[in-house]
């Protein structure tokens, strides 16, 4: 399993305990990490594994409109944060993100 699969698991379920727990019922935290020939495409892949791992229905609306990072229809991003090194197919970056129904 990917490094990227595994972690959008122990992310999902770490999600899924915060909507259990009552008062973080509509806000979850997520991180994600991509790879890609360059910072953009990394970005961008880092970026589609958090929305992947909050909801597949939203992600199918984000890539089917404005494939933006910081954009998540239905629901807003805050604290979005972000870290690049070089590795990976040319660069690895890490993208962590507070995201709330709207």
């Amino acid at each position: 399993m990917s490094k990227i699969k595994a972690a959008a698991i122990a992310l999902s379920v770490s999600g899924m305990m915060a909507f259990a727990s009552g008062a973080s019922a509509q806000c979850v935290n997520k991180a994600g990490e991509g790879t890609g020939g360059n910072k953009d495409d990394a970005m961008f892949q880092a970026y589609e594994a958090v929305l992947q791992a909050t909801s597949w229905p939203m992600w199918s609306q984000w890539m089917a409109s404005s494939k933006k990072i910081g954009v998540a229809p239905g629901y807003t991003v805050s604290k979005l944060s972000s870290r690049c090194t070089p590795g990976g197919l040319g660069q690895t970056c890490r993208v962590q993100a507070t995201l709330c129904r709207n």
